[in-house]
């Protein structure tokens, strides 16, 4: 591969200018999910971008993501709040409710 002249930049997509947001977005118009790299910086922090060229400049552009960093212990714990129950507790609650007496039923009188 023949090295290349081209300026290199990496330019959030918010702050390129509104034609080349627009070419940006005409260049992946099925999204960017399945053209987006993960950047990791010295840091530790990292960033996600998708690769966009001009004639002039070879852009890293960085795309905002929403990264989810619920574990999946917390997921559960959204969704099953109340405690799980073994099935001896089942069984027990099951014999509790037979146990109790029906409701009262009254017959109607003319």
């Amino acid at each position: 591969m023949a090295p290349s002249n081209k300026k290199r930049s990496v330019v959030s997509f918010n702050n390129l200018p509104l034609e080349l947001q627009e070419a940006v977005k005409e260049a992946y118009p099925n999204g960017y999910s399945d053209s987006m790299i993960r950047v990791d910086k010295p840091n530790g922090d990292f960033f996600f971008a998708v690769a966009f060229e001009t004639e002039e400049v070879s852009y890293l552009v960085k795309i905002d993501v929403k990264v989810d960093d619920i574990t999946d212990d917390d997921d559960d714990k959204e969704y099953y709040d109340d405690e799980i129950k073994g099935a001896d507790q089942i069984q027990d609650d099951d014999e509790e409710e037979e146990r109790r007496p029906s409701p009262i039923e009254f017959d109607d009188e003319d």
